[in-house]
């Protein structure tokens, strides 16, 4: 698939997803004889001129989850994090667009799936980890235990000329960010010019993609009007365990597939059952985007690969994955 981009646009996504998440790579042609006076701007408001990067998605790990469809547990997120670690062109950020533990009554085994999330995902090297909570992470208790483990629910940061917006949609118990956030939000887009590079990445989608399955954020709207005047913007979202895309405006927004089961096309499936798990290709419709792309390039590239039981270093057979596959052993 192709998308053409204008000479302003920053992130560039040419790469394989193998279903668990997506790498992708920002060019920023400022940094290359583009508008001077843009990368001038953005330099002093982030402290550094635009430069290329890249980084990877992640989403929907369920650490903790036990039963059908997936009996293997963690096995998907681990051989992602191997697969990121064989980067040739090492990713600067991991970037985990919720639902990183599956929710427990108990709090203690809740706080149990916390650290062995933070377990596996500290063993990618090099990058800088950054989450927001899924419903399974903060419905709940309202984001406290996720806060403790993980920080603030909703943050801003700036990395080499691009603005990421970490948005909470979750923790209100409902599929909302809220008015106060939306507050914050418009206060932090405020100091940027309309031409700076935006992504943002929340875990539910901010347009109704389905409202009958949950798939969408009430107020979302709301938060997309704020990014309306913006001409590089980027939303980043999960919680549909399936890739997807969509153009809004300037917006292109990308779902990142789960890392524990796939959800069944809504165009054409008539409840939302997860599908089936096959023993002979374990890791079907899980997988992890990885996304490049040359420098100067003016198209958008992605390239599909599932995951299979080769990128599992370590394992000897089915019978070995589903022997160690489930994670009710955790470490304290």
């Amino acid at each position: 698939m192709a998308t053409g981009f204008d000479r302003r646009s920053f992130l560039r996504v040419a790469g394989t997803s193998l279903s668990i998440g997506a790498l992708y790579s920002a060019f920023a042609p400022l940094a290359h004889g583009g508008d001077q006076m843009l990368a001038r701007t953005l330099g002093e408001l982030n402290g550094e001129r635009p430069s290329p990067f890249s980084f990877v998605q992640l989403s929907d790990t369920h650490v903790g989850f036990d039963g059908p469809p997936d009996p293997l547990g963690t096995k998907a997120f681990e051989a992602a994090v191997g697969a990121i670690n064989r980067l040739r062109r090492r990713p600067d950020l991991v970037i985990v667009t919720g639902d990183l533990t599956h929710d427990a009554d108990s709090t203690d085994e809740h706080a149990k799936r916390y650290k062995l999330f933070k377990r596996i995902a500290g063993r990618i090297h090099a990058a800088q980890i950054k989450v927001v909570p899924g419903e399974n992470d903060a419905a709940l208790d309202g984001g406290a235990m996720f806060r403790e483990f993980m920080g603030p629910a909703h943050y801003s940061f700036d990395h080499r000329g691009v603005h990421f917006i970490a948005l909470d949609n979750v923790s209100t118990g409902r599929p909302a960010v809220g008015a106060e956030q939306l507050a914050w939000m418009k206060a932090d887009l405020a100091r940027f010019p309309l031409s700076a590079p935006i992504i943002v990445f929340t875990h539910r989608p901010l347009f109704d993609l389905k409202p009958q399955w949950e798939w969408f954020t009430s107020d979302g709207d709301q938060v997309m009007n704020l990014l309306a005047p913006y001409e590089n913007v980027t939303v980043l979202y999960g919680h549909i365990h399936r890739e997807h895309f969509r153009r809004q405006g300037s917006a292109r927004m990308y779902a990142a597939r789960s890392l524990i089961f796939a959800f069944p096309d809504p165009a054409a499936a008539g409840s939302r059952k997860p599908l089936p798990f096959d023993r002979a290709q374990p890791f079907k419709n899980l997988g992890l985007r990885i996304v490049s792309g040359k420098r100067g390039a003016r198209d958008l590239r992605i390239e599909d690969v599932e995951l299979t039981t080769s990128e599992y270093s370590g394992t000897v057979g089915m019978g070995q994955m589903l022997k160690h596959g489930r994670a009710d052993a955790i470490e304290e």
